[in-house]
C-alpha cells in the first residue's frame, strides 16, 4: 500500500530543480535511507516530499488525510533552535546565566505528553530523564538532538525524516537511537526516511536506499543491493587521490615562535544553579601539542572550550592561564580570540544570517558571529584561498542558509583557518561531512598542524576520525 508517492515533480524555481522530474514512491512497511554526498540534493527531495515548494509539474500524494505537517515530521540539525524563540539569542548567551531565565525548561516543552506511558518509556529508553529540569539553552548539541528526536517521536508522525541523525551523538546514544527507531516503527507504524552522507551510517532497520548524486535520483535499491554495490558507493563518495592541496602551504603566514600557545587550568569548577558541570579540573597543554578531548553528551566539553575561547565569564572565577597570561590580568577577549581558530556545532547553530559564504569565511578575521565587517583586499584574497583549499570557492556568492549543512560546515572550517591561528579548536569538525569531504578536511587539518608551534584541541565522538598527529588524550566524565 502506498504511503507517499512523488510523481514527476518539477519545481517552479529552476535553482531548486533536479536534473530530471523526481519520481519516488514509499510503500507501507518500507524504511528508507536517502544517501549521497554533500550538496547532492538530499534535503531538497525531503522538502519536495513535504510540499515546501511550488511545483511547475507533477504532484505529491499521501495515503492519509489532514495536514502535511502532521503526516510528515522532519528533523534537521539546523532546526534545533526552532524548539524555542531564539531569534533574539546570541552565541555567548548560554554562558551568561542571568540572561537565560526566559529560556524554556525541557520538561515544559514535553508537558503536553505528561502522564503518557509512551513518554515514560521513551525517556527511559533514550536516557534523557536528567535533561528534564535543564533550560534548553544549556543543553549540548548532542543533548539537543536527542531531545528533539524524542519530542518529535512522541507526536507520532506517519513518516519521520531525520537529516544525518547520528552526528553529534556519542556511541551509546547512536546505538539507542537505532534501537528506538526500530521499536517506534514496530509499535506505532512510523516509517523512517534517513538523509545520510555516509553509507556506513545506514542501520540494519533500513529496507531501501535512494542514492542521489549531483541532483540526480539514481534507481532505488534494497539495502542489501546498495551495500554490496561497491562501484556505486565509490562513485557517490570518491576517496582515491584525496589529500591536502598545496594551497594550505601557500596561504600560511611566517611562523612566529615567540607566540606560545599554552594552556593551564587549575582546579576549575563550573556550576549552574545546583548542577555541577566541571569539578576540580586540571589540564595543561604545552605549545605545539595535539590533544583529543573526549566525553559523553553533557559531560561539559562545550563548557570547557567556552573557557578557553573567552566566551564564559566564569573563567574569571577560576585559575586559568592562556598564552602564558593569567585570565583576567588585563587582556581583552579579542586579544585571546585573535590567536584561536574555532569551529563547533554550537557556533554553527548561531549562524542564522543569510549572507554570502565569502562574508562568513571572512568573519574569521574579526572573531564575530552574526556581525560582518567588510574584509580588505588582502583578507578577501586569503579567505578565497582557504575556500579553494576546502573546495568551496565556487560557492563564494551563495547565501549561507541556502547551502546544505555539510557545505555550511566546510565554510565554517575555512573560517577557522583564515587568520593562521596558533591554537586551533575543532569541536566535531567533520560533523555532517560526506566520506570524501571528511577525508579531504582531515588531510588539511593534518597538514596545517604539522607546522611548528601549531597547537590542537580536537573533540569527537568518533575516535577513528582523529588526525594522526593527535597523540594526547583528555577525557571528561559526566557529573550528576
Amino acid at each position: 500500500m502506498m504511503v507517499v508517492d512523488i510523481k514527476n515533480i518539477v519545481t517552479r524555481l529552476p535553482e531548486l530543480r533536479f536534473t530530471a522530474p523526481v519520481n519516488w514512491r514509499i510503500d507501507e512497511g518500507q524504511q528508507w535511507a536517502v544517501v549521497g554526498p554533500n550538496g547532492a540534493g538530499k534535503t531538497l527531495i525531503a522538502d519536495i516530499m513535504q510540499r515546501k515548494f511550488a511545483f511547475k509539474e507533477g504532484e505529491v500524494v499521501f495515503s492519509g488525510d489532514g495536514k502535511v505537517s502532521d503526516f510528515i515530521k522532519s528533523i534537521a540539525f539546523k532546526d534545533i533552535y526552532s524548539l524555542a524563540d531564539c531569534r533574539n539569542s546570541y552565541y555567548q548567551q548560554r554562558w551568561h546565566s542571568t540572561e537565560t531565565e526566559e529560556m524554556p525548561i525541557v520538561e515544559e516543552l514535553l508537558k503536553e505528553y505528561a502522564g503518557s506511558d509512551n513518554l515514560a518509556k521513551i525517556l527511559t529508553l533514550f536516557g534523557i530523564e536528567d535533561l528534564l529540569p535543564k533550560r534548553l539553552i544549556f543543553l549540548s548539541s548532542g543533548e539537543l538532538r536527542k531531545f528533539l528526536i524524542v519530542r518529535t517521536l512522541l507526536s507520532r508522525p506517519r513518516v519521520l525524516i531525520l537529516d544525518n541523525p547520528f552526528i553529534g551523538l556519542d556511541a551509546p546514544s547512536r546505538d539507542l537511537l537505532v534501537e528506538m527507531l526500530g521499536q517506534m516503527t514496530k509499535l506505532n507504524g512510523v516509517q523512517v526516511v534517513l538523509l545520510l552522507s555516509n553509507p556506513n551510517d545506514i542501520p540494519a532497520m533500513i529496507t531501501h536506499v535512494l542514492p542521489i548524486h549531483d541532483r540526480t535520483c539514481l534507481p532505488p535499491l534494497t539495502r542489501e543491493e546498495f551495500m554490496s554495490d561497491t562501484e556505486l558507493i565509490a562513485r557517490l563518495f570518491p576517496t582515491e587521490g584525496i589529500h591536502a592541496c598545496e594551497e594550505v602551504g601557500k596561504v600560511r603566514l611566517p611562523v612566529d615562535m615567540n607566540k606560545i600557545a599554552s594552556l593551564r587550568m587549575e582546579h576549575v569548577k563550573i556550576r549552574y544553579g545546583s548542577r555541577t558541570i566541571l569539578k576540580d579540573l586540571d589540564w595543561e597543554i604545552k605549545n605545539g601539542e595535539k590533544w583529543a578531548l573526549f566525553g559523553p553528551n553533557g559531560a561539559g566539553k562545550s563548557t570547557l572550550l567556552s573557557l578557553v575561547y573567552a566566551d564564559n565569564p566564569q573563567s574569571y572565577a577560576n585559575t586559568l592561564y592562556l598564552f602564558d597570561r593569567k585570565r583576567g590580568s588585563g587582556e581583552s577577549i579579542w586579544d585571546i580570540k585573535k590567536r584561536i581558530g574555532y569551529v563547533s556545532p554550537e557556533m554553527h547553530l548561531y549562524y542564522k544570517e543569510n549572507v554570502p559564504i565569502l562574508h562568513i569565511v571572512g568573519s574569521g578575521f574579526f572573531d564575530s558571529i552574526g556581525l560582518f565587517r567588510k574584509c580588505n583586499a588582502e583578507q578577501e584574497t586569503v579567505a578565497l584561498e582557504w575556500m579553494k583549499v576546502f573546495g568551496i570557492e565556487h560557492l563564494k556568492d551563495r547565501l549561507f542558509l541556502t547551502l546544505s549543512s555539510g557545505e555550511q560546515r566546510l565554510a565554517l572550517l575555512a573560517r577557522a583557518f583564515v587568520k593562521d591561528p596558533d591554537l586551533i579548536i575543532l569541536d566535531e569538525p567533520l560533523h555532517g561531512l560526506d566520506v570524501s569531504n571528511k577525508k579531504k578536511a582531515a588531510a588539511i587539518i593534518e597538514q596545517f598542524c604539522d607546522r611548528p608551534g601549531k597547537t590542537l584541541i580536537y573533540v569527537t565522538h568518533y575516535p577513528h576520525e582523529l588526525p594522526a598527529c593527535v597523540d594526547k588524550r583528555f577525557e571528561l566524565v559526566k557529573h550528576s
